[in-house]
């Protein structure tokens, strides 16, 4: 994948996440998702869930603080992630109401997109 030109979009949410973090952190954060923009796709940054899910992770390691950003891909015209949210993991497994909640933004911003193009 090396050489790919990928582009991470911060949906709302995600931003949200971020700006509450400690400069440090965001940094940090911002740090990562440019590497793997870079085409860089190390699975210590970036990460696909198991399982039947379409949702992937960026995993940025703190200060001891797990930061997790859930985000899905978006080929169809460029090659997208788009970053739905955040959370600190505090716990072995990722929780699967975040997963459910990246997987029904997920739909949504397809239904919103598929709606989009009926309209153009």
């Amino acid at each position: 994948m090396e050489g790919l030109k990928i582009t991470v979009v911060l949906m709302e949410e995600a931003e949200s996440f971020i700006r509450s973090l400690s400069e440090k952190a965001q940094k940090k954060i911002t740090y990562n998702l440019l590497r793997v923009e870079g085409g860089e796709m190390d699975k210590d940054l970036f990460k696909k869930l198991g399982g039947n899910t379409p949702i992937w992770e960026f995993r940025t390691l703190f200060n001891g603080v797990c930061y997790r950003l859930f985000s899905f891909w978006d080929t169809e015209k460029e090659t997208l992630v788009i970053a739905t949210h955040g959370m600190v993991k505090k716990t072995q497994k990722t929780p699967k109401k975040e997963i459910r909640k990246a997987e029904a933004i997920r739909l949504e911003y397809f239904i919103q997109k598929g709606k989009d193009y009926d309209e153009a």
